[in-house]
């Protein structure tokens, strides 16, 4: 490993997320700092949360849209977890969120799937889908503890895939949202718009094809990985952003409209 304290670095990472702080990226000082390294460093930060009584619920998928890739340096997804306390399931038609927590946050729209049974190591969507026990439309919250948004892939693995809040809306089975779903989840279209102006409109097909062909990328991905980081029946993946991410101020009231697919949009007011 070129990179001699991982614990001293899952340190650093841990009080920056906690104190809301910037922080130097990794790859600046270890040039050669790559993929199983910043993993290392994420386990021992998830370790970390675990020993101070975090629960985890779920992963999140970061860099599912190529359109983002060129933008940020990246050229490939990556995963990180979600936690209880990260997970928001937002109740009634509008949600509020405090940005003083948060470092250069960013808004995503996303596809969240909860897996009611474990998924096998698949890239059939259909297998995928069997396993699934809701879907709900979300938003991310992310954020950068690196400065500007500058970073390399394993930068933001190590900082946990740059989750900071993952917003939930109302579940649905997937036998409710009708027949050829695993095709509709990529051909849905949704609308991101900031104080009623339309930003940007996206699909599911941005999200690596469509949200179930990203969790077939991290069924992958974790196939590599030690057996106890394999996806569990009663967590959730959110799937990665259908748009570009969008920076947020406070005052600002971002909102979602989908199309093509039987789930409410979402509301969400930006305060200090």
């Amino acid at each position: 490993m070129p990179v001699s304290d991982p614990a001293g670095l899952a340190r650093d990472i841990k009080a920056a997320q906690d104190r809301a702080a910037a922080l130097a990226p990794i790859s600046a000082r270890y040039p050669r700092f790559g993929l199983d390294a910043a993993y290392e460093v994420a386990a021992r930060v998830h370790r970390a949360r675990l020993e101070e009584g975090a629960q985890p619920v779920g992963r999140k998928i970061g860099f599912t849209n190529p359109a983002m890739w060129a933008a940020l340096g990246v050229d490939f997804p990556v995963w990180g977890r979600v936690y209880a306390h990260t997970a928001v399931v937002v109740e009634g038609a509008e949600a509020r969120c405090a940005l003083r927590r948060y470092v250069e946050p960013r808004i995503e729209p996303e596809i969240v799937l909860h897996f009611g049974a474990a998924p096998p190591q698949t890239r059939d969507p259909a297998r995928i889908l069997d396993c699934v026990d809701w879907i709900a439309h979300g938003l991310e919250l992310v954020q950068s503890h690196y400065p500007a948004w500058q970073f390399q892939a394993a930068d933001t693995v190590a900082d946990n895939a740059l989750h900071g809040a993952l917003f939930i809306g109302p579940r649905q089975e997937p036998a409710a949202l009708g027949p050829g779903l695993a095709g509709r989840l990529a051909r849905f279209q949704v609308e991101l718009s900031c104080n009623g102006v339309l930003r940007e409109s996206g699909r599911g097909a941005n999200a690596l094809g469509s949200p179930l062909l990203a969790i077939a990328h991290l069924l992958g991905v974790l196939a590599d990985r030690p057996a106890d980081e394999a996806i569990q029946a009663g967590e959730l993946v959110t799937t990665g952003t259908l748009t570009r991410a969008y920076p947020v101020h406070p005052g600002e009231t971002w909102s979602t409209a989908l199309d093509g697919i039987a789930l409410p949009g979402m509301r969400i007011v930006f305060e200090e």
